[in-house]
């Protein structure tokens, strides 16, 4: 019998083993578990601010752009508003006679004077003179069609007539050159 109580003996040591290895690979397993699923946070978590920086970065350059654009383009209405002025004051300019112009000088220096002044006012903001010449190539990106007619001696889409000048801002046209083009086909 007292191989009995010796076999009993290390049973219970057997089993209280396995119960304490039991243990420890449920705690090594719950540990493991708990180490994932913070692993997991923190990526889901690293994801979400590398997200929000990206977010936040590209809110950064549109208002930048919408800065940049607000500085260049902002003015554009008053520009559009002001070219109307500058033709009248080119027809004046240029409906004066030569016996005008002797009677008036003066007059006619202070038109001239408060004309480039306008220009000045206008290159210092990125404004520029669109001036198709007579027998240029006509390009819809910068003037505008007014008729066309058929003139011996020219191509088909060459400007015959510039009826008012063109003006970009920056790069940004603000109103295409009124022209009058050539329907003559090309011999």
């Amino acid at each position: 019998m007292a191989e009995l109580k010796d076999e009993d003996f290390l049973d219970d040591i057997a089993a209280a083993e396995a119960e304490e290895m039991a243990a420890q690979t449920e705690e090594f397993d719950d540990a493991s578990l708990e180490l994932d699923a913070l692993r997991a946070e923190r990526d889901e978590l690293k994801d979400r601010f590398m997200r929000a920086l990206a977010d936040a970065e590209n809110a950064r350059k549109r208002g930048d752009k919408a800065r940049r654009e607000a500085e260049q383009y902002g003015g554009s209405k008053l520009a559009r508003d002001m070219l109307p002025v500058y033709d009248n004051m080119k027809r004046a300019i240029e409906a004066a006679t030569d016996e005008q112009r002797e009677v008036s000088a003066a007059l006619i220096e202070g038109v001239e004077l408060t004309m480039r002044s306008l220009l000045g006012v206008f290159e210092k903001h990125g404004i520029r003179v669109v001036s198709p010449e007579v027998g240029d190539k006509f390009d819809p990106q910068v003037h505008e069609a007014m008729f066309e007619a058929p003139v011996p001696g020219t191509k088909a889409g060459d400007i015959i007539q510039v009826s008012a000048e063109g003006f970009m801002l920056h790069d940004r046209l603000l109103r295409a050159a009124q022209v009058g083009v050539s329907s003559t086909p090309a011999s």
